[in-house]
């Protein structure tokens, strides 16, 4: 684990310099110890741009929670396509999503919140803990903007929880510079996007917002507060 100097020290440094540059650096620095995960969503398609297009030296994995949108796998394919890459897939346990199924039904993520991150942590946690085994740094798509949850989170910081550190390269991005960058380098993106999904996760869990919505309302609408899947500890 760095120290608080430390962190302070390289996320000034990081703070300083473009996206790019700033994904060179920390491979340089932990060099075959970092893994991006993305979730196929526009800060996402940005991150992998940055890495895929000027081949540095950083693993590209997503997590399928057997409950993605068809535009999202449509979506996985084109990205590979395009850059001539193949990003690294990883599932979650056969035998336990089965078990959650049998003993509380399909459906059970509706029932109460308790649920609904019971289900996120068989899907998607379990599987980031495999993703991230023999890796020191977990580059994140994570922006302020997003929601209130995400304000005081900085561009690089010790993450207790994996015990590992953190970085967020687009976490002083807007929604504007993000949105040019992609049109500007002809990303691909997800077409849900464009019908009203902003921040796009399993089909059963995910809807549309309207005008001045909060980003993320459309994640299990169904709940009132702490929009977060667990993820993100």
């Amino acid at each position: 684990m760095s120290t608080p100097t430390d962190l302070t020290a390289l996320a000034s440094a990081l703070d300083a310099l473009e996206l790019t540059d700033r994904l060179r650096a920390i491979a340089t620095r932990f060099p075959g110890r970092v893994a991006f995960s993305t979730s196929l969503g526009q800060e996402d398609q940005v991150i992998t741009d940055a890495i895929w297009r000027h081949d540095l030296p950083i693993r590209v994995f997503t997590l399928d929670t057997g409950r993605l949108f068809e535009e999202t796998h449509a979506l996985i394919d084109a990205t590979n396509t395009k850059y001539g890459k193949q990003m690294e897939v990883y599932f979650p346990d056969t035998a336990e999503v089965e078990a959650l199924v049998m003993t509380k039904g399909p459906l059970s993520f509706r029932s109460s919140v308790e649920e609904r991150k019971a289900c996120c942590h068989l899907r998607k946690v379990r599987p980031l803990e495999r993703a991230l085994q023999q890796t020191d740094v977990w580059i994140t798509g994570l922006r302020r903007e997003q929601s209130p949850n995400r304000q005081t989170m900085r561009i690089i910081e010790w993450d207790a929880g994996y015990e590992l550190l953190k970085c967020n390269p687009l976490i002083d991005w807007s929604t504007d510079a993000m949105q040019a960058y992609l049109a500007h380098h002809a990303v691909p993106d997800n077409p849900l996007h464009r019908v009203g999904f902003m921040s796009i996760g399993c089909a059963p869990c995910t809807r549309a917002i309207g005008p001045g919505d909060d980003p993320r309302a459309g994640r299990w609408w169904w709940e009132t507060s702490h929009k977060e899947c667990g993820l993100h500890r």
